[in-house]
């Protein structure tokens, strides 16, 4: 990789230092990705963490988007996850019109929440953040049974049906943190009745699933993810998505695409799973970016 690929922004962002040789080590190989080439009809990553600080903090906001608007990446949702990051997204959005926001708790996060006697309080404050006019979705909020287990589920559900009633009443989109428990979280949405606008954030669900939100017409967004060897299932899912339900993201600074899996990953790298997403469904590069590009703007709203 000549270091002249990567965005100028983000050289020597995100390497660092590990034990070696001498007295200062070794660098580690988590340096930033080279750009791929420009997508001929932009899209947007409809979920990101620009605050998280392995990931997009070092360089700023503005320059993170301009990286990502010159591979054709021309918004972001920038997602909370805790009290704190949603604080942070509430302020982001204010700063480029390159950004639209997401707030929620975390399902890992609504537990400790819960312990500390403090759910209800953050919960209400998740509520008043959301009333910000680019804050357009409730997320990221579901379920996740890889992480939290015993009496933290408990408080996972019952957060994520408030988070729910939340989105209703704003009239927000929801975005879905679903790890382990898809099953479950149909069943909420079911129970409670799922808000007009549903996305499943970095779907990681198989065929089946993907037919029940063709069904229920809520969309799914595929992350990273799809491009690792061991992704058969998101494969499967994808050959019978229904098109207009389709949305990319990059999770950043997560689940970056192969080749460059394991290293810091960032909105200009959505490039990486469109091109997968084209190539396995046969679809024309162009107009499958339109189509995703058309797809977000009826989740989220206009960037305008």
């Amino acid at each position: 990789m000549c270091d002249d690929a990567v965005p100028a922004a983000y050289r020597g962002a995100g390497t660092e230092e590990t034990a070696g040789p001498g007295p200062s080590g070794v660098a580690k190989a988590r340096a930033f990705p080279p750009a791929p080439e420009p997508l001929p009809v932009p899209v947007m990553d409809n979920h990101t963490h620009l605050d998280f600080p392995d990931g997009n903090a070092p360089v700023g906001i503005a320059a993170a988007m301009d990286a990502a608007a010159a591979v054709g990446v021309q918004g972001a949702v920038q997602v909370g996850c805790d009290l704190e990051s949603s604080r942070f997204t509430a302020a982001a959005v204010d700063l480029d019109p390159r950004l639209l926001g997401a707030v929620a708790l975390h399902p890992n996060d609504a537990p400790r929440y819960a312990e500390r006697g403090g759910l209800e309080e953050a919960l209400a404050e998740i509520e008043r953040l959301a009333a910000h006019p680019r804050i357009r979705a409730i997320g990221e909020t579901g379920l996740d049974f890889f992480r939290t287990s015993g009496e933290g589920l408990a408080h996972q559900r019952y957060s994520f049906r408030r988070h729910i009633d939340i989105a209703k009443r704003l009239g927000l989109t929801l975005q879905i943190h679903d790890r382990d428990a898809h099953r479950e979280v149909v069943q909420v949405l079911r129970e409670e009745g799922a808000p007009e606008r549903v996305v499943f954030h970095c779907f990681s669900g198989d065929e089946e699933l993907a037919r029940i939100c063709n069904e229920e017409g809520w969309w799914m967004s595929f992350a990273g993810t799809l491009t690792f060897k061991n992704a058969a299932n998101l494969r499967g899912a994808l050959a019978v998505a229904d098109p207009g339900l389709l949305l990319v993201e990059t999770d950043a600074p997560f689940l970056t695409p192969h080749p460059h899996r394991g290293r810091p990953n960032a909105s200009y790298m959505v490039p990486y799973t469109v091109r997968t997403m084209a190539e396995l469904t046969g679809s024309d590069l162009a107009g499958l970016c339109a189509a995703i590009s058309e797809n977000t703007l009826r989740a989220y709203g206009s960037w305008d």
